[in-house]
């Protein structure tokens, strides 16, 4: 008979009950059971770490960065051990374990995982989203440390070092992103290696797009064939380009813009396939000697003023604060990933963007609520606050207990 106080618990053990307080809303169980099976890692015999808690342990891992593996684990459990909920006893797995748990894994589920759930959050009454009628979205890239490894050193690289060996002290993964500006939820990524430009990793993007969509992008994302696959995708696009990029005026028109054309590299002289742009040109207040050139999809000076184009052209800036947010605060300073073989880091990088998701998407409901901008919101009570959550409340089951007549049951 269970003590007074404590719950029956139907012969589960305390590695099938995880604490993840308000993540849950964004990672139900039943989804998690479904990517799972979906990327054919369920499990054929009983584990102490199975696969439904490894995916909950790689978000804790990544929401309490800098914590070890078997402390992370005692924070994800410590809320049910004190209101003694369980009669087995249950150990914290140790390091070589959970190492091996998130190898049998993979990254697929994770991946999995964030194409389900990371969408785009605004609505139409949400602040700062929102240029007329196209949703603001930006694309850029950045890179991250990673353990230094053979594995990860053949597979990633890394950058050149002014000092010593002439080489940086740790490999580096590149993640390209798609970021709504009005609520910095990533809504795409792919990794790559260091090697890998932004510019090779954004095709891998372009599914997430749609008509409505206005990309935002800096000097960085450039090309005609790249140019031509956003624009395919339905979404416009308003990016900034570099000055030696030739750009005949055709036109100009009364806003102050003009119409201009652009070609594939190869077809520089003939010029046989030019597609028509708009560019923008624009100086700052007190520093008229730089011209920012802007080009975009959108021609219709009456539908989108030169100004507005202009004056709109730093939400870009919006995927820059959202990859500090990662990178800085839910990372903290100087972050080095955990992981020492490459689908390591790919598991631990969406990881951290499914938290992000997850800590935005909270973010973006209590704004709605209160009627304010998301980015009145802070970042950092809201990251504190989520990992307080994980700690004192006991969530759902990641495992499907059977049903109980007790009405005690959690």
């Amino acid at each position: 008979m269970p003590r007074p106080g404590q719950v029956k618990s139907s012969g589960e053990r305390l590695s099938d009950r995880i604490a993840l307080g308000v993540l849950t809303r964004v990672f139900p169980p039943e989804l998690v059971d479904e990517v799972v099976a979906e990327c054919g890692r369920v499990e054929q015999r009983s584990r102490l770490l199975p696969a439904r808690v490894v995916v909950y342990f790689v978000l804790a891992m990544c929401l309490f960065s800098g914590q070890g593996y078997e402390e992370v684990a005692r924070l994800l459990t410590q809320g049910l051990e004190r209101v003694r909920q369980w009669e087995k006893p249950w150990r914290v797995p140790t390091t070589g374990a959970i190492g091996r748990a998130r190898r049998r894994l993979g990254p697929e589920p994770l991946k999995a995982l964030f194409t389900r759930v990371c969408r785009p959050v605004a609505t139409r009454a949400t602040v700062g989203a929102w240029y007329r009628g196209w949703r603001l979205v930006a694309v850029d890239g950045t890179v991250l440390d990673v353990p230094d490894t053979d594995a990860n050193a053949a597979f990633f690289g890394r950058p050149g070092s002014g000092r010593g060996q002439h080489r940086s002290a740790y490999p580096q993964v590149r993640v390209a992103a798609l970021v709504e500006c009005g609520t910095h939820a990533v809504f795409a990524a792919a990794t790559g290696p260091l090697s890998a430009h932004e510019q090779q990793l954004v095709p891998g993007l372009l599914a997430r797009l749609e008509p409505g969509m206005l990309v935002l992008a800096d000097r960085g994302i450039t090309g005609f064939e790249l140019w031509q696959a956003v624009a395919r995708t339905g979404a416009d696009l308003l990016w900034r380009v570099r000055k030696n990029v030739v750009l005949p005026v055709l036109e100009h028109l009364g806003d102050g813009s003009y119409l201009s054309e652009i070609v594939a590299t190869g077809d520089r002289w003939r010029r046989r396939n030019p597609v028509t742009v708009r560019v923008v040109e624009y100086t700052l207040e007190g520093d008229h000697d730089m011209v920012y050139r802007l080009m975009t999809t959108l021609r219709d000076p009456d539908e989108a003023p030169a100004a507005e184009l202009a004056a709109l052209y730093h939400q870009r800036w919006e995927i820059e604060n959202t990859l500090d947010e990662i990178k800085t605060h839910q990372g903290g300073h100087h972050l080095v990933l955990r992981s020492r073989d490459p689908d390591g880091v790919e598991q631990e990088v969406y990881g951290f963007l499914l938290i992000h998701h997850a800590l935005r998407d909270v973010m973006h409901h209590t704004a709605h609520r209160a009627g304010l901008d998301p980015d009145r919101i802070s970042f950092t009570r809201t990251l504190n606050a989520a990992r307080r959550h994980v700690t004192d409340q006991a969530a759902l089951s990641p495992l499907t207990a059977p049903p109980s007549t007790d009405t005690h049951q959690p």
